[in-house]
């Protein structure tokens, strides 16, 4: 397996804590989970909203499992060139948290909406992280791998 491939599953089995904390404990500061925002607790106080965030919860957690699977099926069946390919959208697509999440949730931390304080970078930081390894693994499978 390639040093792409190898990156793709470090970062599918890092996605499936998350998966697995929404899933079973979303009330949890872990693995990215729904406890970092304080509005979670107070939600169950309106059984309506309530119910809202959890089904939004769960379909965050629902939607990660389907493109870890592809991910998955994309590593172990599919050539070089799919998972170059694949490895550049995911490149785009986790680069768009910067357009409109992290400006969110910036604002949330500023207004002490998450526990604990600073979660918005160390968030930013994470996934400016995963961007530049998935870059550089890219570039080396593309420009330095025989």
């Amino acid at each position: 397996m390639s040093l792409l491939g190898y990156v793709v599953l470090a970062f599918v089995f890092l996605e499936l804590s998350n998966v697995a904390a929404l899933y079973f404990a979303p009330q949890t500061r872990r693995a990215n989970a729904m406890g970092v925002f304080e509005a979670y607790e107070g939600a169950k106080a309106h059984p309506g909203l309530h119910r809202l965030v959890r089904y939004l919860t769960f379909w965050v957690a629902g939607t990660k499992l389907i493109f870890l699977g592809l991910l998955l099926v994309i590593v172990f069946l599919g050539g070089p060139l799919l998972l170059q390919v694949s490895v550049g959208v995911l490149i785009l697509t986790i680069g768009t948290y910067f357009w409109r999440l992290h400006p969110l949730i910036r604002e949330m931390d500023a207004a002490g909406e998450l526990a604990p304080q600073g979660y918005s970078k160390t968030l930013g930081k994470m996934i400016l992280g995963f961007e530049l390894v998935f870059t550089a693994a890219l570039l080396w499978g593309v420009f330095a791998a025989p």
